[in-house]
């Protein structure tokens, strides 16, 4: 209603045009991206859940279900074996080389994918108050991260890429910057539904244009993208990027995400449960609270002391000075 309102002041005052339009294109903007009317994501009356892509699910449960909260592909027994952080102190032994002692500052390129007609993207704004999240989630495990560029493209077949396609490969291949100790952090309305995903760091040495992290724009601070758009797809794909694995990972099985601190899960939580235990035969209550769950944004906020202990080992092996 709005927008169809302004459209008609700017056809009544030319010398207001400019402006008007302008306003036109942000309300547009602000009501679904400029992607046409579509119910907003999240809870529904009817309880139905909508996606961030605007697709209608029975239930936030079915949603989870599909596999599209997160598109880190599941590290398979041959990632495990390489990397190295499994032999530190979150699963036994100790890291190639000693953590520093000190704070890691991570310096961050930022990639912002819009269409050819400029749909899409994130404000300066929101990319700064992305980065504060990151240090808030990440600090505590002696990581800080400081933007050192943002790039805006225009460009369709990258704007909508999925994991594993050539237009991930030619966005990446093109964009990429910095080294293993960079973060690269691409910002996307992705394509199949997905919130976002990230690479390993034992796979940095034999692909180094792949390393990063892709999150979806309206999942960003201030994103539409309900109850996923207060910052954390990022924290939670990055802390893939540093060595971390799904709490949820094995199940009940004792080798799980490779971290001791963390209680066997055997599926991933969504929502704010309480009291969630899905492997009784083991001590603790499923971490629902931790980043690296499947929680909405504003229930997840812990990183274990095993997790910290299994990225700054992982940061010694494949990023630090590499």
């Amino acid at each position: 209603m709005k927008r169809h309102s302004l459209l008609v002041v700017v056809g009544l005052s030319l010398a207001l045009g400019f402006v008007v339009r302008e306003l036109s294109v942000q309300v547009t903007l602000a009501q679904g991206q400029g992607r046409g009317q579509q119910a907003r994501p999240g809870h529904q009356p009817d309880g139905t859940f909508v996606g961030p892509d605007g697709t209608h699910y029975v239930s936030q449960q079915d949603f989870i279900e599909t596999g599209l909260r997160c598109g880190t592909r599941e590290a398979d027994d041959l990632e495990r074996s390489l990397n190295l952080a499994g032999r530190g102190p979150g699963g036994g032994g100790t890291p190639p080389l000693p953590w520093p002692g000190t704070t890691q500052t991570v310096g961050v390129y930022v990639h912002i994918i819009q269409s050819s007609s400029g749909e899409g993207g994130a404000t300066q704004q929101q990319v700064g108050r992305q980065i504060n999240v990151l240090n808030g989630a990440f600090g505590g495990s002696g990581f800080q991260f400081q933007l050192i560029s943002t790039d805006y493209t225009l460009n369709d077949a990258w704007f909508v890429v999925a994991p594993g396609t050539t237009a991930e490969r030619d966005m990446k291949t093109a964009l990429h910057q910095g080294t293993a100790d960079d973060l690269n952090l691409y910002i996307a309305h992705i394509g199949g539904g997905l919130l976002g995903w990230a690479t390993f760091p034992s796979g940095y040495a034999s692909a180094p244009w792949k390393d990063g992290v892709v999150v979806l724009d309206d999942s960003l601070p201030g994103g539409s993208a309900d109850p996923y758009n207060l910052g954390d797809t990022a924290t939670h794909e990055t802390g893939h990027w540093a060595g971390l694995y799904h709490t949820f990972q094995g199940g009940c099985s004792k080798q799980g995400d490779q971290v001791s601190d963390t209680p066997a899960e055997k599926s991933p939580a969504f929502g704010c449960p309480t009291g969630r235990d899905t492997c009784l035969a083991d001590t603790g209550l499923d971490p629902i609270t931790n980043f690296m769950d499947y929680t909405d944004d504003k229930c997840m906020f812990v990183f274990s002391s095993g997790q910290t202990s299994r990225m700054q080992a992982s940061w010694m092996a494949y990023r630090y000075g590499k």
